[in-house]
This record gives C-alpha cells, structure tokens and sequence, in this order.
C-alpha cells in the first residue's frame, strides 16, 4: 500500500484527486454550516421560526442520502453541483440541532441575572447566549465534519472524473485490492485530521470552559 501511494503521489494523480475531494468537501461544509447555523438561530431564538421550519427540517433530515441521490442527480446533474450540494446537505443538519440546543440549554437564570444587570438584547446574546451555546454548537461541527465526508464518499460514486472516491471505484473496475485500501486510509486519516482541527476548535474558543481549556 505504500509503494503505491508514493507511485500515485509521483504520478500527481494522487495529490490532484485528494486536493478535489479537500476542495469539494470544503465548500459544502461552508455552505451547510451557514444554512445550519442560520436555521439554527432562528429556530432557537423564535418559538414562531420552529413551528414553521422545524417539522421540514426533521422530514429532510430523516431522507438517507442514497435515496436522495437520484433526486439530486435530476436536478443538478452529476457535476460539482451535485457533490457539493450532497455535502452540504449532510452537514446542514448536525449543525442545526446542536445551534438549537446550546440556544435552549443556556441556564434562564443567567438570562435574568444578565437582564438584572442591564445588558440589552444584543449584550445578552454576545456574552451569555453565545459562549453558552458554544459547546454544543462545536459539538455539532465535529459530527458534520464526519458527515461531509460520508456524504462525499456518496456523492463521488456517481459520474466523478476525479477525486478519492472516483480513485476507489476506477480501482474497483481493475480489481486494483491496493487502490482501495489506501483510499479507505486516506478517508481515515483525513477524519482523523478533521477531529483534531474540531478539538482545536474547541480548546481555543472554550478556553473559559473548565472541562474544554486544558488540552486532552
């Protein structure tokens, strides 16, 4: 498996595919985590914004991706736009119920004593419903970064022309065992590295938080 990864990676084949699968992973992480997080504000703050958002979200979220797929192929294709949006999907929701969560988890009484104390609506947000939240939204960062990936590895089965995934099937069609292997260590080890960059994350903005500060 190594000497075939130095071969692919002296080839360029290698790097090029992982740097397109980096990319598309990339850009629908962004996009899912803005939707998300939107959503998951607005429901958090807005008893009106759940009635009217949350029941759809849910039913979406309960479609496996494979079911999806077809759907998605019909309306997008099966270029970038198809893969991105596939990624986009996945991480929209692990981001949208933690931001929900950490909303509603945030103690009431420190609520009222930041009232008490005169902070406005926006003071309230920034040092008490935020850091509050903080937790829980990073929480869900991790588990979409897990999600983007799988939904990538979905999304690259399909009509790709270049990628880890596309690299794993055209193995597959020359029974290249070796190939696959090391895609399958390649998706490991960028979980792996994903995970990390999430407890970065987390030791860096809840370094006030006693049970995130210390480094684990």
């Amino acid at each position: 498996m190594v000497r075939t990864a130095f071969k692919l990676a002296a080839g360029g084949s290698l790097l090029n595919d992982l740097g397109v699968s980096l990319l598309r992973a990339a850009a629908g992480f962004a996009i899912g985590a803005a939707v998300g997080a939107t959503l998951g504000v607005l429901v958090g703050f807005s008893r009106v914004a759940e009635a009217a958002i949350d029941r759809s979200v849910q039913m979406i979220r309960a479609i496996p991706f494979l079911a999806a797929l077809p759907l998605v192929i019909v309306w997008l294709g099966v270029g970038e736009a198809e893969k991105i949006f596939l990624v986009a999907l996945g991480v929209t929701f692990p981001i949208y119920i933690n931001t929900v969560l950490g909303i509603r988890q945030v103690d009431p009484k420190l609520l009222e004593l930041g009232r008490v104390q005169g902070l406005s609506s926006l003071q309230l947000i920034r040092r008490i419903i935020l850091p509050g939240a903080m937790p829980s939204i990073l929480t869900g960062v991790r588990y979409a970064l897990a999600t983007a990936w799988l939904a990538l590895v979905v999304a690259e089965t399909i009509g790709a022309q270049s990628g880890i995934g596309f690299l794993a099937m055209d193995a597959r069609e020359f029974l290249r065992t070796d190939v696959i292997v090391l895609t399958i260590v390649i998706y490991a080890l960028i979980g792996v590295a994903a995970d990390a960059i999430a407890r970065f994350l987390e030791r860096r903005l809840l370094a006030w938080h006693p049970n995130y500060g210390a480094p684990r």
